[in-house]
């Protein structure tokens, strides 16, 4: 009888409480280790920890269903929009997060274009996507070309020049195209013909001079001085600028936001539909969001977040940046699927060069 009892109080616990396990896909080099060691510490609940380096390998993983993940961190366009519509992500049930409240409710404002009513997501870390230099390197090779234009990536007499030290591009049509559509006076949402092939004009202008594409890569060719400029994350930027200064090799890494404007992308905490410990999901969300541990996240990756309360334990309070700054940020919005498939094949024709 005993026996009998204790097994159907197993089946009536929660699956998570069984199998104390969380499984979490994230972006390459986002996350402080010691936060997963502590959550584990404190919950007694495993980590299976997988990353992922561009949001079409994230998608992929998510629209192919059963992925066994429980936690992701798609940015707000055009994926975690995307897999909302696709049915792909699981509502959130905020009674489970009382933490919630710790959120800058300025910031979830901004992403409701993506998730309105933000039911499926909060705001894990946030930044921009702009270029990572070396400024002596770029002076030795190319004294005198704009560092704070765009112009000095996108432009193929510039771009010539400094491929003498090295250039790397993000592979990513997701993140790159709606900033040259920046670049050339355009909405960053077009999806015209006409404005996609201007953007196509300029990216196989300048495709001799690109050394190779990379997402995470790029980091640590910034880092060891194997490459000058590269279109990157802004946080990846500042830890690359950390890690070259550690080094000691008398390489100095510098972030710019061009002034002509650069995307802002906010990467969300969601869940999928289909993960199989949506309990332990709700507890690393809430966790996640306590300022202690959002503070430690600031400090070990370099990128601001949103929860306001974790200022006063962040190191450096420069990775968030000034009102003014913020003024010449953009927000891309949802991509119709017939014109994603013009910017894959665009990007298809860019990579190869024809």
């Amino acid at each position: 009888m005993k026996r009998l009892i204790f097994a159907l109080l197993l089946l009536a616990a929660p699956a998570w409480a069984q199998e104390k396990i969380l499984n979490i896909y994230n972006w390459t080099d986002y996350i402080d280790p010691a936060v997963l060691q502590k959550f584990t510490a404190e919950t007694g609940i495993k980590i299976r920890y997988d990353v992922f380096d561009s949001l079409e390998t994230l998608e992929a993983k998510l629209l192919a269903g059963r992925s066994g993940y429980d936690i992701v961190a798609p940015s707000n366009e055009p994926s975690f929009s995307r897999l909302i519509r696709a049915g792909a992500l699981s509502p959130l049930d905020r009674g489970k997060i009382p933490n919630w409240a710790n959120l800058d409710a300025a910031a979830m404002r901004r992403v409701e274009t993506s998730d309105p009513g933000n039911k499926y997501g909060a705001i894990y870390l946030w930044g921009t996507m702009g270029l990572g230099v070396l400024p002596d390197k770029i002076a030795a090779v190319a004294p005198g070309v704009p560092l704070d234009s765009w112009d000095l990536l996108f432009k193929p007499e510039h771009a010539k020049r400094v491929a003498a030290c090295g250039i790397v591009m993000m592979d990513s049509a997701i993140d790159v195209i709606p900033s040259v559509l920046k670049f050339l006076g355009k909405n960053p949402d077009s999806h015209a013909p006409e404005d996609l092939a201007a953007v196509e004009k300029v990216l196989l202008s300048i495709r001799p001079y690109i050394r190779n594409f990379a997402n995470g890569g790029a980091l640590e060719a910034l880092a060891t001085g194997q490459a000058c400029l590269a279109f990157d994350y802004s946080g990846d930027v500042a830890q690359a600028a950390r890690r070259a200064k550690e080094g000691n090799k008398g390489v100095a890494v510098r972030y710019v936001a061009p002034k002509e404007g650069v995307q802002a992308g906010y990467d969300m905490l969601a869940i999928p539909a289909d993960a199989p410990h949506k309990e332990a999901a709700h507890a690393f969300i809430d966790f996640v969001l306590r300022p202690d541990i959002m503070a430690a996240i600031s400090n070990a990756t370099h990128y601001p977040n949103a929860v306001p309360a974790s200022r006063a334990s962040i190191a450096d309070l420069s990775i968030f940046p000034s009102d003014a700054e913020i003024s010449r940020y953009f927000v891309i919005g949802p991509v119709p699927q017939a014109a994603e498939r013009l910017r894959t094949r665009l990007w298809a024709r860019f990579k190869a060069g024809s």
